[in-house]
């Protein structure tokens, strides 16, 4: 036993020297993600500023032409600084507020997931359906009419259309909308808040070096 601790433990002391990837592969695969949001709502600044503001079809929120420049900006420089590793602690904060604010507003009544399971079988919400949660028994009911609308679908384009053509991208599904992607994406920027952007490929990580805490 004691040996299987001494191994342990050096294995441990090795995976210092490559601690760096896991908040650089975080970095890299939000950076993208919210570059293109912020784009995207800059592009179409009238289309996001009725979206936001419409209480109909809409969000319904306040001052929605602030709240669009709020979020796209925090989307679009937030995700250059993830880019690069520059301020990651920093902008990681208004990141997160802009995943919690899309989670309420956007998503929250659609439940967690964002892409309807159509088996309740193989659906992640069964684990917490079988302890009782009232939300998992629900969304796997859900699943059951999912699957049955998806069904009649697919029977439906293979009668009448090209179903192999529709389908060669991918398999059809019902879009839930839910909160998974932000609540996984509020994760992911609380993981770097916490431990920041890492070594070697970052900014922080040099200009760290360069001022250093005895020459502030």
């Amino acid at each position: 036993m004691q040996q299987w601790v001494i191994w342990y433990n050096l294995f441990l002391s090795k995976l210092k020297y490559i601690d760096w990837l896991g908040p650089l592969a975080l970095r890299l695969y939000l950076a993208p993600i919210f570059i293109g949001v912020g784009l995207h709502k800059f592009a179409n600044w009238d289309d996001m500023v009725a979206w936001f503001g419409n209480p109909d079809w809409g969000l319904g929120l306040p001052a929605p032409a602030l709240m669009v420049l709020l979020a796209a900006s925090a989307e679009l420089i937030g995700g250059l600084a993830l880019l690069v590793g520059l301020a990651t602690r920093l902008v990681a904060i208004p990141l997160m507020v802009t995943m919690m604010v899309a989670a309420g507003s956007a998503h929250w009544d659609n439940g967690w997931f964002a892409i309807a399971p159509g088996d309740p079988h193989t659906s992640t919400a069964k684990v917490l359906a079988m302890v009782g949660v009232p939300a998992a028994e629900r969304s796997l009911e859900n699943s059951v009419g999912v699957g049955e609308r998806l069904g009649a679908a697919k029977a439906l384009l293979k009668r009448h259309g090209n179903y192999s053509w529709l389908t060669e991208k991918g398999g059809l599904v019902i879009l839930n909308n839910g909160i998974e992607f932000a609540a996984t994406y509020f994760i992911m920027l609380l993981m770097l808040l916490f431990t920041g952007p890492g070594r070697w490929f970052s900014l922080d990580y040099w200009i760290a070096r360069r001022v250093g805490p005895n020459k502030l």
